[in-house]
């Protein structure tokens, strides 16, 4: 594991030495339908690859509410073609040009309360725009200073100090390259398409106004009417309801959509849905099996502990817990978020 201090592909071919033999295997990082390189440097994405330094070309951005992985911390970027710009889309994740690249790094803080103390680099996931949609896989990093493919997944033994000062550990799961559907496949069943680059996501900070200008993003409308979600676990930037909804968004939507993997529950958690019946309340589940823990509606005003989400929330068996990737603990502050929204719900069933 890589212990740094702080945090698209290159046009030129990287050659590899394959193992057992003094054979070069060509890497070709210019052609987004290629095989994914063994080895995350040969894409030259970052100058300085453990301190996480974007090379030339290669943008960071954040998002106003990260989706929740088992506390990690996370660095996002993103890579255009040459001379060539995202989309806007007022709900949609922007339409990124064939040839772009998303890459987000997955770190464990050393001490969450103070991140100088530095981090240990954990993974980190590649998506690639390729003629015939979205594919994307899992570098993992060892003490050599590069990441390696992981198609298979992998666990990874984790250790920090938490935000109260104790000592935390959890075994971090690496998805298989299969999995990439299951969480990205929010429109469209085994289809892949990005996340995180929504306009409410990015609207911080002044991160549309900056790709707008450098001419990377275009078809935006006036920034009076750009949609902007609310930071979920931050009481000024938005009503209890407003940050509930936006937590609920970015960790359950993708999922939970008209048109998502979850579409046949009829429960849709994405910030856009106004039907209080369709985001939960008083609605009983379809099928949930041991999930519903005997409880009747997924939401129950003012009686969280009676409430199905509440349950799946707080649950840490695979088969019960909501969501079931990218998480083996509970998110105690967006579970409290998710508590006091219920428990400020009126009108009973």
């Amino acid at each position: 594991m890589i212990r740094a201090a702080t945090w698209l592909p290159s046009a030129i071919a990287v050659s590899l030495a394959a193992c057992g033999d003094n054979t070069v295997v060509p890497c070709d990082t210019a052609n987004p339908d290629a095989k994914m390189c063994e080895q995350l440097s040969s894409y030259a994405l970052f100058d300085d690859l453990v301190a996480q330094t974007p090379a030339d070309g290669v943008i960071p951005y954040d998002i106003n509410t990260p989706l929740f992985s088992d506390y990690t911390t996370k660095l996002r970027f993103f890579k255009l073609p040459d001379g060539e710009a995202a989309t806007w889309s007022d709900s949609d994740a922007f339409d990124l040009p064939v040839g772009s690249m998303l890459i987000k790094t997955f770190t464990y803080l050393h001490d969450r309360r103070d991140p100088a103390q530095g981090r240990d680099l954990l993974e980190t996931r590649l998506l690639i725009h390729g003629s015939n949609g979205w594919h994307g896989a899992s570098y993992v990093y060892g003490d050599d200073g590069d990441a390696t493919l992981k198609t298979a997944g992998t666990v990874i033994p984790s250790m920090w100090i938490h935000d109260d000062g104790q000592p935390r550990t959890n075994k971090y799961v690496v998805p298989n390259q299969n999995q990439c559907k299951d969480c990205h496949g929010e429109k469209k069943e085994h289809v892949i398409s990005p996340l995180d680059p929504k306009a409410h996501h990015l609207n911080r900070d002044g991160q549309l106004e900056a790709m707008i200008a450098n001419g990377q993003l275009v078809g935006a409308p006036a920034a009076a009417a750009w949609p902007k979600a609310p930071d979920a676990m931050n009481p000024t930037t938005g009503t209890l309801d407003q940050r509930a909804r936006a937590w609920l968004d970015i960790n359950c939507a993708y999922c939970h959509n008209p048109t998502g993997l979850a579409r046949t529950s009829g429960l849709y958690l994405d910030i856009a849905e106004t039907v209080p019946a369709s985001f939960g309340v008083c609605k009983p589940p379809v099928a949930t099996g041991r999930g519903s823990g005997g409880r009747q509606f997924d939401i129950i005003p003012g009686q969280p502990d009676a409430s199905i989400m509440m349950y799946r929330i707080e649950a840490t068996e695979p088969e019960i817990r909501m969501p079931e990737l990218g998480r083996n603990l509970v998110y105690d502050e967006g579970a409290q978020l998710i508590r006091d929204w219920i428990t400020s719900l009126t009108d009973g069933c």
